[in-house]
């Protein structure tokens, strides 16, 4: 047990309940349901479901700073761990913003760094639907630190943040900065270490996006470099998206994923229809995959669809 860590978090619950001049509390939720298909497996078809509270609570000081605590539920998120000590609570953090001095999020569970926050690919990690990849990104873990800098020039924003060392691994440190000067443009640019003895390496992000009338065009490029002689990957993606209406959009967005030291290249395109009304998303996707697990020919072919329903609350 963490004795200091539980006094400092009693100590600065007692801050906010004393000091604060106003406070408020929400929760809001998400859930879903999902039915999916993937060729060349046993399961077959198989149904998905999701579930997510966050709790969040703010407060503004004596000294004008604003302070938050946001911790959420997520039943399964922590199953892996080998007592559940965690399951079913989920990321929790705390934040501390003022517009002179910033924003600082110090994460207990789930942050992310500098780097990984923006890490997600233009086509929405279609990987994640279906190939056996591994994505690698630099190191966060818990009781991180995220600072965003106060506004130095307008549309562009700075980010650097701190990741513990773990076991036998050095502190880890990683920065981002984003611009959105012109309109309908988005960039940004980020690198992040992961601080291993057997295996340091470095993870860079670049991401842009272009909205003209209905339609955005984004690119992103994931590379990651480490020092072992496998491990080292590089993720290139395209995604088109049109916004039919207010409601309606479709999508076709593609990934091509280099391994180290594989001769095959991972590539992965996929198509998604989206219709929103009410609080309620239904969306429809099609994935299909060559070269998955970096595997030639017809073994390294895959497909699935997916069929969801998303409920915000």
């Amino acid at each position: 047990m963490n004795i200091k860590k539980i006094g400092l978090t009693a100590l600065a619950a007692s801050l906010v309940s004393v000091s604060a001049h106003a406070g408020e509390m929400s929760v809001a939720g998400g859930a879903s349901i999902g039915l999916k298909n993937t060729s060349k497996t046993s399961s077959g078809k198989s149904w998905t479901m999701g579930n997510q509270l966050t709790f969040s609570g703010s407060g503004e000081l004596d000294n004008g700073m604003n302070v938050s605590l946001s911790f959420v539920i997520d039943q399964g998120d922590d199953a892996s761990t080998t007592t559940n000590t965690r399951d079913p609570f989920d990321s929790h953090s705390v934040t501390i913003s003022s517009d002179t001095l910033g924003t600082l999020v110090f994460s207990g569970e789930g942050g992310s760094s500098a780097q990984s926050a923006i890490d997600t690919t233009a086509a929405g990690d279609a990987w994640n639907n279906g190939s056996s990849i591994t994505v690698k990104a630099s190191e966060a873990g818990d009781n991180s630190m995220l600072y965003t800098l106060p506004s130095l020039m307008d549309d562009l924003t700075i980010k650097g943040s701190y990741s513990p060392g773990g076991t036998g691994g050095a502190s880890a440190t990683a920065w981002s900065v984003g611009y959105t000067g012109v309109e309908g443009l988005s960039v940004d640019y980020a690198q992040g270490e992961t601080e291993t003895v057997s295996a340091p390496a470095d993870a860079t992000t670049f991401k842009a996006s272009y909205a003209y009338s209905s339609f955005t065009l984004s690119y992103s490029d994931n590379e990651y470099d480490t020092d072992a002689t496998t491990g080292g990957q590089d993720i290139e993606s395209w995604n088109l998206a049109y916004t039919v209406s207010d409601d309606l959009s479709i999508a076709y967005g593609t990934e091509t994923h280099d391994a180290e030291g594989s001769a095959v290249d991972e590539e992965v395109e996929y198509f998604n229809v989206s219709y929103t009304t009410g609080g309620v998303t239904l969306s429809a996707s099609q994935y299909n995959y060559e070269g998955d697990g970096n595997v030639a020919g017809t073994a390294g072919e895959l497909e699935r669809w997916a069929l969801s329903a998303t409920f915000a609350f």
